[in-house]
């Protein structure tokens, strides 16, 4: 276990909330400048989305969670309660991409009655920090209605829960749905944005399409598969997570941690792990809860430290002599080097693990359950080092070859080459 860790969970034990009931949240502007308050106190979220170990967000330096929906809730409040932390509590809104019709003022009027439930449930909890009203229900949209179901419920839980403001979560941020929750959602406080690639310009774009009032960066993470280089063969090029270590921390500085006027904080995406064209691609966990490097990154942008033992640190990953961004293709059943550059900034014996996946054909859209596709046996020699050997499978198609490389103090490296064996 990490020193700061285990010295911080030391100190949790007395972190439970002495209240029981609501702590008030209020946007606050002043000279200017909008704030967030909690508890009458100045509140900059440095938040984690996903409730995967808690207690290293506190011990990091994180106050945050988020959540997408009250599924589970009751454990991620208690966590939350227990480390110190609180919670964008989402409220899962139906997308007209899953086929909901908000022309159907019946299901609109049974959605707004379970939100409601959901809002009496868990509005009194003190960890609450404020409502997500949906996620990206402008990803795949047509009909602007689902502004004004937006609005009933905003409206709804000021009428129900005097405590805590509202928000409502974009996939990015564009002109058309910013004019039409200034014009349909005078309810919703706080505009919440998912962001990727774009982060380094969400301030500029925040002003340029006309929101005057606070946002929260409600996602934030690695380039997205959508915005990644793009194979021949449809296979996204992933970053490694040294390379997402260095956007994390660019992107961050370079943009809302300079918005001293609008921006009322973050969730960094994902504290944890998920399958979503990888395994690696949007956790900064490995799946077996090992940190990257990207942790490193976020302690230091939360707290301004760096942890006491870093992350490895991969400077390269080659198949055949070949990037990942090479466009790799290989012949059926034959034997080609593979090597990693990586170095531990602790001098820490290194260890490696390899894995070969078929590319993942179960892709889904707005982060969507997506199943992990199983790996193929037989093909890399056991117990391989940083250089091994990769025999290319017999049957053509496309592939990945990932490496993570770990240090013994659960920290770990990860990479993946796409590569495509035979003619496509």
């Amino acid at each position: 276990m990490k020193p700061l860790l285990a010295l911080a969970l030391l100190t949790l034990t007395t972190a439970t909330y002495a209240q029981t009931g609501p702590v008030k949240v209020e946007v606050r502007q002043t000279n200017g400048r909008y704030e967030l308050r909690r508890g009458g106190q100045p509140y900059f979220i440095k938040g984690a989305g996903g409730g995967q170990f808690p207690e290293r967000v506190r011990a990091y330096g994180g106050n945050s969670l988020r959540t997408w929906g009250t599924n589970g809730a009751e454990q991620v409040l208690a966590d939350a309660r227990q480390n110190g932390l609180s919670v964008m509590l989402g409220l899962d809104v139906a997308r007209e991409r899953h086929g909901f019709d908000y022309n159907d003022p019946q299901a609109v009027a049974a959605q707004l009655a379970k939100v409601r439930a959901e809002v009496l449930k868990y509005k009194n909890d003190p960890a609450v920090l404020f409502w997500g009203i949906g996620n990206e229900l402008n990803l795949e949209y047509t009909n602007p209605k689902v502004w004004d179901a937006v609005e009933q419920i905003a409206r709804m839980i000021h009428e129900v829960d005097p405590n805590h403001p509202t928000s409502t979560v974009l996939a990015g941020l564009n002109q058309k749905e910013v004019d039409y929750i200034k014009a349909r959602c005078p309810s919703v406080d706080i505009l919440s944005i998912n962001t990727y690639a774009g982060l380094a310009a969400i301030p500029q774009q925040v002003r340029a399409s006309g929101w005057a009032g606070p946002y929260v960066v409600a996602e934030w993470g690695p380039t997205g598969h959508w915005e990644s280089p793009v194979t021949p063969w449809k296979a996204s090029v992933e970053e490694t997570s040294s390379q997402k270590a260095a956007v994390y921390q660019s992107r961050y500085e370079a943009s809302v941690a300079k918005d001293t006027t609008q921006c009322l904080g973050t969730y960094v995406f994902l504290w944890g792990q998920k399958q979503e064209r990888t395994p690696t691609w949007y956790g900064i966990f490995t799946e077996d809860g090992k940190e990257s490097e990207v942790v490193d990154v976020m302690q230091y942008l939360w707290s301004g430290q760096w942890p006491a033992n870093r992350a490895p640190h991969l400077a390269s990953f080659r198949l055949n002599g070949q990037q990942a961004t090479d466009n790799v293709r290989l012949q059926p059943g034959k034997k080609y080097p593979a090597t990693a550059a990586v170095t531990d900034p602790d001098k820490d014996p290194l260890t490696y693990r390899w894995e070969l996946l078929p590319e993942s054909t179960d892709l889904k859209n707005g982060g969507d359950r997506e199943s992990r596709p199983a790996a193929v046996p037989g093909l890399l020699p056991a117990k391989a080092s940083a250089q091994t050997t990769l025999t290319a499978p017999t049957k053509p198609g496309a592939y990945r070859l990932f490496i993570y490389a770990y240090d013994g103090h659960d920290n770990v490296a990860t990479a993946n080459i796409p590569f495509f064996v035979g003619e496509k």
